[in-house]
C-alpha cells in the first residue's frame, strides 16, 4: 500500500488475498462497479471486466487510488512488464547508450529488443465528480512512484505507455519526458481498431 497526504493506493491483490477481514473480492467488485470513464470506455471496461482476471493470471496488476480524506475512489492505474522493440533512430546517443544497457541490439534493422515497465491503463473516476479530486499529473505521478519502487527492487530503466493519437494526450506525455518510438492498432474485441501511439521514458 502506498500512502500520501492526499491519496492511498491499494494493490488489488490486497483484496484478492483475503488477508484483511474488511477486504475481499466481493468488496473489490463493488468498488469497481462504481468506476466510470465516459471519455475512454477502454479504461472503464478494463477496470470492471478485466483487472481482476489479469491480476489472477499475473498479466498485470491494478492499483486503486482513493482519497485519504473519505476513501472515495478517484482513479486507478495498471502496471505490467512487456517486451518491446524500439527503433533507435529518433533518439539521442545518450538515450541509445542507456537503452543498450538493458536490451539486445538487432544490427540488421538497428532496433533494440528489451523488457520494460508498461503503464497499461491510467484513468480517473468520473462517477459523482470524483475526477475533480485528482489531476492527471497526480495520478501519473503515483503510477511512476510505484514503478520506481519496482525498479529499486528489480532494476530496469525503461517505462512505456500507449495512448490515442490525440494532440492533447501526446503533448501531456511529451512534456513529462516521454518520446514516441512506434505505433500500433488497438485490438479491443468488438470495437473498431484505432491507432495507439507508443512512447517511452528512461527512468532515472
Amino acid at each position: 500500500m502506498q500512502e500520501t497526504n492526499k491519496y492511498t493506493v491499494f494493490n488489488i491483490r490486497e483484496y484478492l488475498n483475503g488477508q484483511n477481514g474488511e477486504l475481499g473480492e466481493d468488496e473489490l467488485f463493488q468498488i469497481l462497479s462504481e468506476f466510470s470513464c465516459e471519455k475512454n470506455k477502454d479504461v472503464e471496461r478494463f477496470a470492471k471486466d478485466q483487472s481482476v482476471e489479469f491480476a489472477k493470471k499475473q498479466q498485470s496488476v491494478t492499483y486503486l487510488v482513493f482519497s485519504t480524506e473519505d476513501a472515495e475512489l478517484v482513479g486507478y492505474f495498471a502496471i505490467t512488464i512487456k517486451p518491446i522493440t524500439v527503433n533507435a533512430e529518433p533518439f539521442s546517443n545518450t538515450v541509445r547508450k542507456k537503452l543498450a544497457r538493458v536490451s539486445e541490439l538487432n544490427e540488421l534493422n538497428h532496433t533494440y529488443n528489451l523488457a520494460a515497465y508498461l503503464i497499461a491503463q491510467l484513468g480517473k473516476n468520473y462517477h459523482n465528480g470524483a475526477n475533480e479530486r485528482i489531476t492527471g499529473e497526480e495520478l501519473f505521478g503515483l503510477a511512476m512512484k510505484q514503478i520506481k519502487q519496482l525498479q529499486y527492487l528489480a532494476g530496469g530503466m525503461v517505462v512505456f505507455l500507449e495512448t490515442s493519437n490525440e494532440e492533447k494526450l501526446l503533448s501531456f506525455y511529451q512534456a513529462i519526458g516521454f518520446q514516441r518510438f512506434d505505433s500500433r492498432l488497438s485490438e479491443s474485441a468488438g470495437y473498431e481498431p484505432h491507432e495507439l501511439v507508443q512512447l517511452l521514458k528512461i527512468i532515472k
